[in-house]
């Protein structure tokens, strides 16, 4: 499974933006997905993950009620829609599959090359 990552950008304080994972592979919709963010001198923490199906999401408290995962498995794509955002959700960020849920840095197995999403104060 190859993934490719899009959809980041400068936006300020309150903004929103949904990021997209485009997935290759006839085996996507085996996996769960999750989305990571990092930040200078942080480690990789996981925002959100949804299971194969779809039919479960776990979030980041620190993004809950802002964040939405979602995926399109005709499409083969993973969203992220963030609303209200802030300057603390600036960070890279990464999607990444795994067969684990919630999916985690050790066990996702294939990962997107990571997109900006800078949130201006």
């Amino acid at each position: 499974v190859q993934l490719q990552a899009s959809g980041g950008g400068l936006v300020q304080a309150g903004g929103s933006l949904r990021l997209s994972c485009a997935a290759s592979g006839r085996t996507f919709s085996t996996y769960h997905m999750g989305w990571f963010r990092q930040s200078p001198g942080k480690e990789r923490e996981l925002v959100a993950s949804i299971t194969w199906g779809g039919g479960r999401t776990v979030y980041a408290d620190s993004v809950k009620g802002r964040f939405t995962i979602s995926r399109n498995t005709a499409k083969d794509t993973v969203y992220l829609q963030m609303n209200s955002l802030k300057p603390e959700d600036t960070a890279v960020y990464y999607c990444a599959a795994g067969l684990v849920y919630p999916t985690t840095t050790a066990s996702s197995l294939y990962w997107g090359q990571g997109t900006q999403v800078t949130v201006s104060s």
